[in-house]
């Protein structure tokens, strides 16, 4: 672990960490072939990354009403560039690109979502989690019409501003750190897999 991940201290191995964190870390790098910077960095504390990496999976991995995979990891990135977090922007772009099978969306969604190759139905939910992130945030009468109007439900709505809240922690907490992504994920969803 020679490459800087953290300006806090984090774990020489992970043979340190409790069993439960340490089998969820081999989990993903046997799926993945790496193990996320941010796994490493939240080890720091493993209580606190054991509620983390449980929320995160109530969140992202529930079924929605309508909610999709592909648009629960667009807000992550509309919100996240919007809050300058390199970590989360590059790794859930990467996330994105796989889900919707579409190479170039995570990087128009980051840049301006208003202009990316998206739905009027996405762009309503982006426009709403980036209300929440960086305005007041109160679901109103219009705001809810308004989700409604292009099929979300109530709890899609809930989760639409639990997935935004959830990340702008993320993001934060990233940022505190300066823990940079992992090249792998730059690539991808980009290029396809050799079969």
């Amino acid at each position: 672990m020679a490459q800087f991940l953290s300006r806090f201290p984090v774990p020489e191995t992970i043979d340190h960490l409790p069993d439960d964190l340490k089998e969820r870390i081999l989990s993903v790098q046997e799926k993945a072939g790496f193990v996320p910077n941010v796994f490493l960095m939240l080890a720091h504390r493993p209580l606190e990354a054991r509620a983390f990496f449980d929320y995160h999976d109530a969140l992202m991995e529930r079924e929605s009403d309508t909610l999709t995979p592909s648009e629960k990891e667009m807000i992550v990135v509309a919100t996240s560039s919007r809050n300058q977090c390199l970590y989360c922007v590059v790794a859930h772009g990467a996330i994105l690109r796989i889900y919707s099978k579409n190479p170039l969306v995570a990087d128009q969604v980051a840049i301006n979502h208003k202009t990316a190759d998206i739905s009027e139905r996405e762009r309503v939910m982006l426009d709403f989690a980036l209300y929440i992130s960086q305005d007041v945030g109160e679901l109103n009468d219009d705001w809810e019409q308004k989700l409604q109007s292009v099929g979300f439900s109530q709890d899609d709505i809930w989760d639409i501003g639990s997935i935004t809240g959830f990340f702008g922690l993320s993001n934060r907490l990233v940022s505190l750190t300066n823990t940079p992504p992992n090249p792998e994920f730059y690539l991808m969803g980009r290029i396809p897999k050799e079969q």
